[in-house]
């Protein structure tokens, strides 16, 4: 096998140089052509592509320019590497090579590359790369990486990474990372990561990260992480945690140890820690809510709480509802209903 592909290569290194315009038979538009000829129909073996035009029917190579100027036009049909398919502007239809498959703009189809697929451009399809799948522009389609599937634009379709896969902007569908799946711009669909998902827009739809999940953002839908959840704008849904889970805003169905948020809708199950508002800002604590129920050893609400407080110690600036527990303080009750037992409400 790899003698045969030495062969394959050198015969078409010596093609060539002996036919640096190429040669074609019958002609050098059709039929078998070796060499660089721009435009052609039928089989072409070229060593390196330079300034093609088109090819349409199978246009097999050896290696890519190193002037990356040079790598234009486009194959329609089947773009074959003996080692690597890299020559051309656009590849549409099938691209194979054995060490891997590229284009400076655009590849469309079904490309699969021994140690990777990757255009400056677009890519769409179904891609395959031993170690991973990359576009300039955007990733549509199936794309498979044994490390890693990537994109400077958007990501969208199934998308597996060994290790990861990421988009500089959005990224939707089914992606599982080995390690992470993230984005700059918003992430939706069925995200799994080894470590953690993230992204820095919004988040929505099925998130499990081993870690954690978070976003700069929102957070939507079920959201799964190993030790934390967390939104820098909401989270909202259901949201489970090993540790914890918070946000600014918080609606929805929240099990975690240990909870909180600012403005807080829903039912908060949070066995060790339960906490509404922050300690150390009493200004914004006049706006902070919860409505619904929390059930915690500790249910901690910096602010005015409207539903059920179950728990140990219940605390609440104000009650607008009932707090079941051990203890239960209201700091705005009158002096000697402020703390009770038992139970507690407005007076």
């Amino acid at each position: 096998m790899f003698k045969q592909l030495l062969m394959t290569v050198a015969a078409m290194i010596m093609a060539n140089v002996t036919f640096a315009q190429g040669v074609g038979i019958p002609s050098k538009s059709g039929g078998i052509g070796f060499g660089n000829l721009p435009k052609f129909t039928g089989i072409r073996f070229n060593f390196k592509d330079r300034d093609l035009v088109a090819v349409n029917g199978i246009n097999v190579t050896a290696w890519m320019h190193k002037d990356e100027d040079a790598m234009s036009g486009t194959v329609n049909g089947i773009a074959l590497g003996v080692p690597l398919s890299a020559g051309a502007g656009s590849v549409h239809g099938l691209g194979i090579g054995i060490f891997g498959v590229g284009a400076r703009r655009n590849l469309y189809g079904v490309n699969v590359g021994g140690l990777g697929v990757g255009a400056g451009g677009n890519v769409k399809g179904v891609n395959v790369g031993g170690l991973g799948v990359g576009s300039g522009g955007s990733l549509w389609g199936i794309n498979v990486g044994g490390l890693g599937v990537g994109s400077g634009g958007n990501v969208k379709g199934i998308n597996v990474g060994g290790l990861g896969v990421g988009a500089g902007g959005s990224l939707s569908g089914i992606n599982v990372g080995g390690l992470g799946v993230g984005s700059g711009g918003k992430v939706s669909g069925i995200n799994i990561g080894g470590l953690g998902v993230g992204s820095g827009g919004g988040l929505s739809g099925l998130s499990i990260g081993g870690i954690g999940v978070g976003s700069g953002d929102r957070v939507s839908g079920i959201t799964i992480g190993g030790i934390g959840v967390g939104a820098g704008g909401s989270v909202n849904g259901l949201a489970v945690a090993g540790i914890g889970v918070g946000g600014p805003s918080v609606r929805g169905v929240i099990v975690a140890p240990a909870a909180g948020g600012n403005n807080v809708i829903g039912v908060m199950l949070a066995p060790a820690y339960f906490r509404v508002g922050d300690k150390d800002d009493a200004e914004e604590n006049v706006n902070a809510t919860m409505k619904g129920l929390s059930v915690s050893v500790f249910n901690h609400i910096m602010g005015s709480h409207s539903g059920v407080s179950i728990g140990i110690f219940n605390y609440a600036y104000a009650q607008r509802g009932l707090q079941l527990g051990v203890l239960n303080y209201v700091k705005n009750n009158p002096k000697g209903l402020r703390l009770l037992p038992v139970f507690n409400t407005s007076f």
